[in-house]
């Protein structure tokens, strides 16, 4: 540790579970949501009667990770509320202080750190609106995907009975309205898999950026749980 700075505990044991968890689920959807749109790979068997399992898993992998990363969003919407370490849900509320400290946030990129006008030992209001953000095109995907899903349940009957087709339906039709059917559904569904990709190209960029500028350690959060800042800011 270096002289004049103190450690700082930033995220909880089960939030860098949940967090890394989302990372493998997300890579993983998106890798096979890519082949189920349009299959960009072989298989190593050369039995083309084979080929129709290679959709199957990847369709079996598609559902399981989104619905594991539906179930650790829901997860960590809750820890917002009542977490011990942090209560990220107060930064999202748009006070003075936290419109100010959004604002000198965007500077502080801006300038080039030349300007830090903020306490850096707590999440700040920019990383919590861009966490939020991010939330809100995991719980678009989950209504666009479950239409998708439902879509190949033509039938209205499923394994598990036909009230889940009907539940389904009752809660995602709205986006065949709203996206003029099931192609837009489809595209609109595509297209928020990107916007997820760039929000973590974006993310990865700011905390390397901040590890840089900061000199805080702070890509170290999601491995370790904790930080450093200078003693004067925990005054």
């Amino acid at each position: 540790m270096k002289p004049g700075y103190k450690k700082v505990e930033r995220m909880t044991p089960i939030m860098r579970i949940i967090h890394w968890v989302n990372v493998v689920a997300i890579v993983a959807a998106v890798v096979s949501g890519l082949y189920i749109a349009h299959p960009y790979y072989e298989t190593f068997i050369s039995d083309p009667a084979l080929d129709k399992y290679v959709m199957a898993w990847n369709r079996w992998v598609h559902f399981m990770t989104a619905i594991l990363v539906d179930v650790t969003s829901i997860w960590v919407a809750y820890l917002y509320v009542i977490g011990d370490k942090e209560r990220p849900w107060t930064k999202l509320v748009p006070t003075k202080r936290n419109i100010s400290e959004f604002g000198e946030v965007v500077l502080n990129a801006l300038t080039l750190n030349r300007r830090k006008r903020f306490d850096t030992k707590e999440m700040d209001s920019f990383n919590a609106v861009w966490f939020a953000l991010m939330h809100l095109l995991l719980i678009f995907m989950l209504f666009t995907g479950l239409q998708l899903y439902v879509h190949g349940l033509a039938s209205g009957i499923s394994s598990i009975g036909s009230w889940w087709p009907w539940m389904l339906h009752l809660v995602t039709d709205w986006t065949l309205f709203v996206f003029g059917g099931n192609m837009g559904v489809r595209y609109v569904h595509h297209m928020t898999m990107w916007l997820i990709v760039v929000w973590v190209a974006c993310h990865i960029y700011v905390q390397i950026w901040r590890t840089i500028y900061w000199q805080e350690g702070d890509i170290a959060i999601a491995f370790g749980g904790s930080k450093f800042v200078k003693d004067d800011k925990l005054d």
